[in-house]
């Protein structure tokens, strides 16, 4: 069994009287240690089925099991503790909490852990010094470029040590030399070992990707796509 399947999945959201359909019937696998890369145009469904991968969203119909582990019957309090055990999400807009430092802001995934904060922020520091903000531990996102500020949440993503990175358009708000070296993280982190899901609109980052899967009006699209595997 791979390693996520996504088996007959449907996600339809009510607007007013009438409904829209996100995805219609929608069908993959994903191996362990792969990286996949998901296109398509807006409104295609990407984020829709990045949401529902992520356990941040439920299908209307359909399965998603991640490592044998059926998400559907999961409560939310399940969920959670999935998402805390498996998932690191790296997104556009980066969510710092603007008030808290650097440190404090990557150690927020384990907040809920009953170890010490003194543990918790050796945790924190080791993986701020592996994407190079090692000394910039206490200032402020505000005191941060763009470029660094992807790297705390990066850092963030990576502090639970997950299995699987969820990257939802992760170099959309950054210049070109920014959004390589974020692109350079993210195969490092594959080469790893960990399984890379992210959703592009950048060809060229889509390229870096083992395989890449198109969407169109919330189903797969079967047209061939060339892979350049790197």
């Amino acid at each position: 069994m791979a390693f996520i399947e996504v088996a007959n999945v449907t996600k339809t959201y009510q607007v007013g009287e009438s409904s829209f359909t996100a995805l219609d019937d929608v069908s993959l696998t994903i191996e362990k240690g792969e990286f996949v890369a998901i296109m398509g145009p807006s409104g295609s469904g990407k984020s829709t089925l990045l949401t529902l991968l992520g356990g941040l969203n439920r299908p209307t119909s359909g399965r998603i099991v991640v490592d044998n582990l059926d998400l559907g019957p999961l409560s939310q309090e399940q969920l959670s503790d999935f998402r805390r055990e498996y998932l690191g999400f790296v997104f556009q807009a980066f969510h710092l909490v603007p008030y808290l430092t650097v440190a404090e802001n990557v150690m927020l995934p384990i907040a809920v852990e009953k170890n010490m904060n003194g543990a918790k922020r050796v945790r924190a520091v080791k993986v701020l010094e592996s994407v190079g903000l090692g000394s910039k531990l206490d200032r402020l996102p505000s005191q941060l470029s763009g470029g660094e500020q992807e790297r705390v949440a990066i850092a963030r993503a990576l502090v639970n040590e997950p299995m699987v990175i969820l990257g939802d358009e992760p170099t959309g708000n950054l210049d070109t030399k920014t959004g390589n070296e974020i692109m350079a993280g993210l195969e490092r982190l594959n080469a790893a070992g960990k399984t890379v899901v992210m959703v592009t609109h950048n060809p060229e980052n889509a390229a870096r990707a083992h395989r890449i899967i198109n969407i169109r009006d919330g189903r797969i699209d079967n047209a061939p796509v060339t892979c350049v595997c790197v």
